[in-house]
């Protein structure tokens, strides 16, 4: 098996040096088992009970030997309250702009933290965990990834105006067709530092999919600006950029070009993968690191799959959103409750931070002014919400 990762000399900077606060017990997500699926009754692993297999790994232990340390980030500080659902983070200039899954609605968000509603996608299909996801912003456009009438599909609207006032154009389809299920339904967008655009779908349910290279379900796709497929992709006229995948909703690359996704696994393991052109990351042949106590026991440990550089038990993890600072990869976890950090320079450590503090995390992202900030996801139906929930919070990575 191949463990591919980024392995820099650069001493890894103290990022968090005041105002930190001990990390809390770690609270897990206690919801009733939704219907479908094959995660326990979810498809995001947030209800249901673990099996005999998480207990091979320890509270801030992973596979890979990293262990919880380093400083705890402080707390981070509430810049926006009272979303709902909200599932994705993207920047006009200095403006967010947040999805919320059910409602349909993408919001921006004033300096003083007050929402306001852009648009609400009115065909938006909100089931399970399909609804609005990913919001991308790439040259004065939105891109939006959604389900709606019986797939997933991505389209592209013009903004115009100034912060306080901004607006979108009329829909433009970039991607339609494509699969969709009220479990492992992907969703993230986001754009590399090719310019292309990538987008995450999860196998929908239709596990064997995730080994059809003709398929685009269980994928990490790549695509231009108006849905074609660029001529360096991997495989011919496909979208296909890299398979093998489960539930991808996390991707983001390092200063050096390198692309990471984070990755939902079933009942074993959750995943942090370094994605390679064309590279096969073992779904469902294989979950986390093959031949490790917790994979599938049946695998082989064929070199026809990718490893992930990191492995984590689902009631520690669930991961979604991601974002990457100049030293460090940040995840958003959900049923797992806590911000996780892994160094750049060495992808088998990792610490965590807020365990339980704030509830269900969703999305990461670096804001225009270095910091960064998170979406809690505590109103989904799978959380407890807590006063003024959902909340973007913000803290900087420096101080």
């Amino acid at each position: 098996m191949t463990h591919p990762g980024r392995q820099n000399s650069q001493t890894r900077i103290d990022l968090f040096r005041t105002g930190a606060a001990a990390m809390l017990a770690s609270l897990l997500a206690a919801c009733s088992s939704g219907s479908g699926g094959d995660d326990q009754g979810t498809g995001e692993q947030d209800s249901g009970t673990t099996s005999a297999a998480d207990s091979g790994t320890g509270t801030g232990t992973d596979s890979t030997g990293g262990t919880a340390s380093g400083a705890e980030v402080a707390s981070g500080e509430a810049i926006a309250s009272g979303l709902e659902a909200p599932w994705s983070i993207a920047y006009v200039g200095d403006t967010p702009l947040i999805s919320e899954r059910d409602s349909g609605r993408i919001l921006e968000l004033s300096a003083n933290g007050e929402a306001r509603e852009i648009t609400r996608l009115d065909d938006v299909s909100a089931q399970g965990e399909s609804g609005l996801h990913g919001l991308a912003v790439h040259d004065d456009e939105l891109f939006a990834y959604y389900a709606a009438d019986g797939e997933n599909r991505i389209e592209r609207f013009a903004i115009s105006g100034d912060p306080g006032s901004l607006s979108l154009g009329e829909p433009e389809t970039v991607l339609d067709g494509l699969p969709t299920a009220n479990f492992h339904n992907g969703g993230r967008v986001a754009f590399g530092p090719d310019d292309m655009l990538y987008a995450t779908l999860g196998d929908t349910g239709d596990r064997d999919s995730a080994q059809d290279s003709e398929a685009l379900s269980g994928k990490i796709l790549r695509m231009t600006t108006d849905g074609d497929a660029p001529e360096d992709n991997p495989f011919d006229d496909s979208l296909v950029y890299s398979y093998g995948h489960r539930n991808p909703q996390g991707i983001a690359w390092d200063s050096e070009g390198t692309m990471y996704a984070s990755e939902f696994g079933q009942d074993t393991w959750d995943e942090l993968n370094v994605i390679e052109a064309g590279g096969n990351y073992g779904w469902p042949e294989v979950e986390g690191i093959a031949g490790e106590n917790g994979g599938d026991s049946g695998n082989s440990g064929s070199g026809d799959f990718i490893d992930p550089v990191q492995q984590w038990s689902p009631d520690e993890a669930s991961p979604s959103g991601m974002a990457i600072t100049e030293d460090s990869i940040f995840i958003a976890n959900l049923r797992g409750e806590r911000l996780r950090e892994i160094p750049l320079d060495d992808l088998a450590d990792s610490t965590e931070h807020w365990a339980g503090e704030h509830g269900r995390l969703r999305d990461i992202a670096v804001a225009p002014d270095r910091s960064l900030q998170v979406l809690t996801n505590n109103t989904d139906g799978r959380g407890d919400p807590g006063d003024g929930d959902d909340r973007l919070l913000s803290f900087d990575p420096e101080s």
